[in-house]
């Protein structure tokens, strides 16, 4: 069976090239959904498939950036992109990757990367996951009691408080429909690119909850401006590991031929799910990934490649049914209008 594994040059180890595939193809679909680079699941993955931990995350970050373009570009053609509010983000981002990745070099020098990049991700997955299911649980209970606001029944509603601050100068996004203080966007991208390059991400799983509970884009907006967002953070965030001599470029280009066309699929689907539908759909995805580093962590690797992958594999599933009834509906729709014409 060793036509299966593939030797990457730089960093000296044999690879599982399907597994590569898969995640590439698994990572385009949910990413191009979730609007994340997908690099929570991918960082993890990688380094249960047997790649150093350095060399994960920044292999990882050279892939986000290529498959966030492919994502970025379908969402702008169904006007889910705010341009100016992820260009006013980016200077938060870029000074926070260069801080995050510097941490990691440190810590790989004196050994500790491996093991504090796992337990720093289980402790954001955590919060991350509370977050979202306590949103949803709220807005629910909203809705039970018929409490619905100017955009429905809402849950965590932190935005709101955060609008309050007027520091100027203020700023309006026309596609997010919000007018803030330029400096709450760019506070925000700051935190979640120190996190994103020190855990290998483009930030997508910090700030697209970020965008939604604490600047207040509606969901589908801070899906496809967070890939944008990502898209940039990713290609700055491949330049600096490049000059560190961690990516793995043989990898990259593996993985961005599942992703070409796995993109495509989680895009498309946006447009046939509820907003609610999403963020749960995230908190599990965000739960299973979690599980699976805390297995890591404890040497069970095979448990550990067998929830990711697993999990990876059935939320792809039921992203492409969703694309596929949606498509399937709206066709029907379309040629009764015809007939009755």
């Amino acid at each position: 069976m060793e036509w299966l594994y593939m030797h990457m040059p730089i960093s000296g180890v044999n690879i599982l090239w399907p597994g590569l595939v898969l995640i590439g193809f698994s990572v385009g679909v949910i990413g191009g959904f979730f609007g994340l680079g997908g690099a929570w699941m991918v960082t993890p993955g990688l380094n249960i498939l047997g790649f150093p931990m350095a060399f994960a995350i920044g292999t990882d970050i050279a892939h986000i950036a290529g498959k966030s373009m492919i994502s970025t570009i379908r969402h702008s053609k169904f006007g889910n992109v705010d341009y100016k509010l992820g260009i006013v983000m980016l200077a938060g981002t870029m000074v926070g990757i260069e801080i995050g990745a510097q941490i990691v070099m440190h810590l790989e020098r004196i050994g500790l990367v491996g093991s504090v990049v796992r337990w720093v991700y289980v402790v954001v997955l955590a919060l991350i996951a509370f977050m979202v299911f306590a949103d949803y649980a709220k807005a629910a209970g909203k809705r039970k009691r018929g409490e619905l606001g100017e955009h429905g029944a809402e849950g965590i509603t932190w935005y709101k408080t955060m609008h309050r601050i007027n520091i100027p100068p203020m700023m309006h996004f026309r596609e997010a429909g919000i007018t803030c203080s330029m400096w709450l966007p760019i506070v925000v991208s700051l935190i979640t690119g120190v996190l994103a390059g020190f855990l290998g991400i483009g930030g997508g799983l910090l700030r697209m909850p970020a965008l939604v509970y604490l600047i207040g884009c509606p969901t589908h907006i801070a899906v496809g401006t967070d890939l944008f967002e990502v898209m940039i953070s990713g290609l700055y965030g491949a330049f600096t590991y490049t000059l560190k001599g961690r990516i793995e470029i043989v990898a990259v280009f593996v993985m961005l031929t599942g992703a070409a066309i796995g993109a495509q699929i989680g895009t498309v689907a946006t447009k046939y799910a509820k907003g609610s539908g999403i963020r749960i759909a995230f908190g599990l995805a965000v739960l299973a990934c979690m599980v699976s580093i805390i297995l890591k962590q404890n040497n069970m690797n095979s448990a550990a490649a067998v929830v990711i992958l697993g999990a990876i594999g059935l939320i792809c599933l039921w992203i492409c049914k969703i694309m596929f009834a949606g498509a399937a509906n709206e066709l029907r729709t379309k040629h009764a209008g015809m007939a009755a014409n």
